[in-house]
């Protein structure tokens, strides 16, 4: 395809996206589908192009978009196209490992099985920690782990983040994740209804619809992914192909490092990036929820390097405390060979 293409996002184009960019748009990406594109170098006038794999309607990816809109990336030299892959992060990972995108934005707990299976992806950079909450209704009598035993917990996925989030938070306070609770797995937009209608006693959802089912419902927040067992774990993160880093190294380090600009951005300035956020992406949900939620998460939080390895290993064990890994696995081994020192 030549010259700059759309991308489409809830019927937006491209073009609208980069806005003070200056991008031209030149044709429509169907479904986000694109030949790979030869290998490039950026220079003055000629930025690199990265397709990146988003979740449109997470409101923790707001400064992604956020960033193309305003030209953060172009500042940095990238020409980035955002492609919505949905909500499940497997559909999301797949498409960078099939080479339909060059890099994504995705949950940690998404990453690491894949990874472990050998997914040709390197992780090279941290985003933030806490958009995923473990919630109680008021009734239940539910306000800390221990009080979950003999409960229902609603979820969207029989392996969502959520899910395995609190399954690793539930063994830590000594209860067995699996024959100590039941989890209920419901449709995506019905998961805060159960708890609403007393089927379910507890929810474990990502924002911004964990935030927007604890007001609607009236909900107590038992345990969320910035605090407790998760205290200064990461939870979204940035991997990328291989091929494309082994021929875009430098490009990737400018992703990196407009990643941590954004994010500390989105720190200072919820209200920018939630006003963006709601006026074109149109998600559904009250401008002050969505501040809310930006300016409720660990924004500060987003490791490279040995850092980076750090949290990929502590991911790594987590996820084989609850059995979704092979007992086999080295956690240490994994985490070092999945990870890219991309500012080094």
């Amino acid at each position: 395809m030549s010259g700059t293409s759309e991308i489409r996002a809830k019927g937006i184009s491209r073009r609208k996206f980069l806005g003070a960019a200056g991008a031209l748009g030149a044709g429509v990406a169907a479904g986000g589908v694109l030949s790979r594109p030869s290998p490039g170098f950026a220079t003055a006038g000629n930025p690199t192009r990265i397709r990146l794999s988003w979740t449109e309607f997470a409101a923790c990816h707001s400064p992604v978009a956020y960033g193309v809109s305003e030209g953060v990336y172009a500042k940095h030299g990238l020409d980035v196209e955002l492609f919505y892959q949905g909500a499940s992060g497997q559909t999301l990972i797949q498409s960078i490992a099939t080479n339909k995108t060059d890099a994504g934005a995705g949950l940690l707990y998404d990453w690491v099985k894949p990874l472990e299976q050998g997914l040709d992806v390197k992780l090279f950079v941290g985003s933030h920690g806490g958009c995923t909450r473990l919630l109680a209704s008021k009734s239940s009598g539910i306000t800390r782990l221990e009080d979950l035993k003999g409960k229902k917990i609603a979820s969207y996925d029989v392996a969502s983040p959520p899910k395995h989030s609190f399954q690793v938070a539930l063994a830590k306070a000594g209860l067995d994740p699996e024959r100590d609770v039941e989890w209920l797995n419901v449709p995506f937009d019905l998961v805060g209804e159960v708890v609403g209608r007393g089927e379910a006693d507890a929810l474990a959802h990502l924002d911004p619809w964990a935030y927007a089912h604890k007001k609607k419902f009236d909900l107590h927040e038992v345990h969320n992914t910035q605090s407790g067992v998760f205290e200064g774990a990461v939870c979204c993160v940035l991997g990328v192909n291989s091929n494309f880093l082994e021929a875009n190294r430098d490009a990737v380090r400018r992703l990196a490092e407009a990643n941590i600009e954004l994010h500390e951005f989105a720190a200072a300035n919820p209200d920018k990036v939630a006003d963006w956020f709601v006026k074109n992406l149109n998600p559904g949900f009250p401008l002050e929820d969505i501040h809310d939620n930006i300016a409720s998460w660990d924004l500060h939080n987003h490791p490279v390097g040995k850092e980076l390895v750090e949290q990929v290993k502590w991911a790594a064990d987590d996820l084989s405390l609850i059995k979704v890994l092979d007992p086999t696995t080295d956690s240490r081994e994994l985490a070092d060979r999945v990870t890219i020192d991309i500012l080094a």
